[in-house]
């Protein structure tokens, strides 16, 4: 650590970090050498967290949440960096069918603790997942089709299922179904039980704390300003490489490059393009790349009495027409991305970036105006977007809404635009009280099918729309299909009828970059939903 390093943490870093009694203590040339200690085992992420509600993984929702979810808890199975197709044990060392062949078997790893001591159980199992399902949050419908979570003995669990034909395996590894310590959990309110929906108390509590098994407890969380996690001194996979982790909000891209550039954080998440490029090079940063399962895109509603325009199918494929992805991708995001032709992200099975260039959208403003015309809007109309005041991908949402305006303004669509923070859209959003949006979208798991359930069961709902039956039959085709050859054709033809319904317009799928202070060996992105593996990060 060189002295540099240690002299640019300001004092209210210094309280943030330890606090004023440790603070207090650190006088003299003992003091510099104390600090630099502490500061090397921390960890300080700068990242924009304004959109984080909830840190209780049965309510873990929005973008940066599952970062801090995926540090502190365990699942039955996982997902490392960059390997998305294979499983790999977590708290579960085997996985197979249950012997009447109704469900899956899980045999539990052993010598596993909670940071409380006590030890791992398939009670804790049973509860954690039980939780899930009964509280019926956004992450209960992706265990729709489980029918039970039962006991076997203290190291085996098996959990039923309807429709042997679901697939079940990878929606286990978001952090939605982390393992919770039962006894924890419910002394401080939490309710397995089929009444949790209204019993169930123990969110407030666990968003100050933790109660898992991953390498690191929270220890605390101010909104929009910062997260702080300690070391789990009984984590099952040996000494966690920092004592400390503090995720600490910034807003500003431009803040967090200069943070990084002083030292003052390690890792910078938010940057813009042009940030990125002029720090590529400084001897003390390095870029962290990932190409993501993420997407932003542009939601329309069908509802009439919200805007009669947007209810017609040709107006909506008018905008869609209008739109210059290449300049999105090319100008804001300085190349870092790629596009999917719909909701199925490129990586996955049955996308791919030459589909999108068959069947997705591309600007063509011709085109557009004559589906205004079809519409019977050939002077164009007016509608009103929504989004946040906040950064994505290395941009922000207000940069992205005004390219869109202008696009849409050459063939006399008008966009009024409407910022607002983050989780207010969220909530008109979920209770489709607006005419558009302009959202991200990152996987509860990668899982196709649950991208596909989601655009023609929750999505559109918020939209207004109802679905052609043919369609939601396609999904659950595709969703039960064990042949992959055969199931990415399917996903292709939902891809089709998505792109003709021109109600979700996915503008662009990010490529992560981010900075990261070479004091820092290691620092694996995900696109497995989790952004960053803390669990994963090592100091030089």
């Amino acid at each position: 650590m060189n002295e540099d390093r240690v002299i640019s943490l300001r004092r209210r870093d210094m309280l943030r970090l330890f606090g004023s009694g440790g603070i207090a203590a650190l006088t003299g040339l003992p003091a510099l050498q104390a600090l630099a200690q502490s500061r090397k085992e921390t960890l300080v992420v700068g990242i924009d967290i304004s959109d984080s509600t909830e840190l209780d993984p049965v309510r873990d929702l929005h973008y940066t949440p599952p970062m801090t979810v995926s540090a502190c808890y365990d699942c039955l199975v996982t997902m490392t960096a960059g390997d998305y197709i294979n499983l790999k044990p977590a708290l579960a060392t085997r996985w197979a069918r249950t012997p009447d062949g109704n469900g899956w078997r899980f045999t539990l790893r052993d010598n596993v603790k909670f940071v409380s001591g006590a030890p791992m159980t398939a009670d804790d199992v049973k509860f954690s997942l039980d939780r899930v399902r009964f509280i019926k949050f956004q992450s209960s419908q992706y265990l729709s089709n489980v029918t039970s979570v039962n006991v076997v003995d203290d190291k085996t669990v098996d959990i039923i299922i309807k429709n042997q034909g679901e697939p079940l395996l990878n929606t286990l590894a978001a952090p939605s179904f982390a393992i919770t310590e039962r006894k924890v959990v419910e002394a401080h309110g939490g309710d397995g039980t089929p009444d949790s929906k209204a019993k169930d108390k123990a969110t407030e509590w666990l968003n100050q704390n933790s109660a898992g098994t991953g390498p690191y407890q929270l220890k605390g969380w101010v909104h929009n300003s910062q997260i702080q996690l300690v070391a789990n001194p009984n984590y099952w996979g040996g000494t966690p490489a920092f004592k400390r982790i503090v995720i600490r909000h910034f807003e500003d891209g431009a803040a967090q490059m200069l943070a990084l550039r002083r030292g003052d954080i390690d890792v910078a998440f938010n940057m813009l393009p042009e940030q990125i490029t002029s720090i590529k090079g400084e001897k003390e940063v390095w870029i962290a790349k990932e190409v993501s399962l993420d997407f932003v895109y542009l939601a329309l509603n069908h509802s009439a009495e919200l805007n009669k325009a947007l209810a017609n199918k040709y107006a909506r494929q008018a905008i869609a027409y209008a739109i210059d992805y290449d300049g999105i991708i090319d100008s804001l995001l300085g190349g870092s991305a790629t596009r999917p032709a719909n909701f199925i992200p490129v990586g996955s099975l049955g996308s791919t970036e030459a589909l999108t260039k068959e069947i997705g959208f591309r600007q063509d403003l011709d085109r557009s105006k004559k589906a205004l015309a079809q519409a019977g809007l050939p002077d164009g109309f007016e509608f009103e977007v929504i989004y946040g005041n906040s950064i994505i991908a290395g941009t922000s949402y207000h940069v992205i809404a005004q390219k869109l305006q202008s696009d849409l303004a050459r063939v006399g669509i008008k966009m009024k635009l409407n910022p607002m923070p983050q989780v207010n859209v969220r909530t008109l959003y979920n209770g489709g009280k607006m005419q558009s949006v302009i959202t991200y979208w990152n996987p509860p798991a990668v899982e196709n099918a649950l991208w596909g359930w989601a655009t023609v069961q929750r999505v559109a709902k918020r939209l207004s729309w109802k679905p052609p039956e043919s369609l939601v039959k396609l999904v659950d085709q595709a969703a039960a299909e064990t042949d992959q050859k055969k199931q990415a054709e399917l996903w292709r033809q939902y891809q089709v009828a998505m792109v003709d319904e021109a109600n979700l317009i996915v503008l662009f799928q990010p490529i992560y970059q981010v900075g990261v202070r070479k004091s820092i060996k290691e620092f694996p992105l995900t696109a497995a939903g989790w952004q960053a593996d803390l669990r994963g990060v090592r100091p030089a």
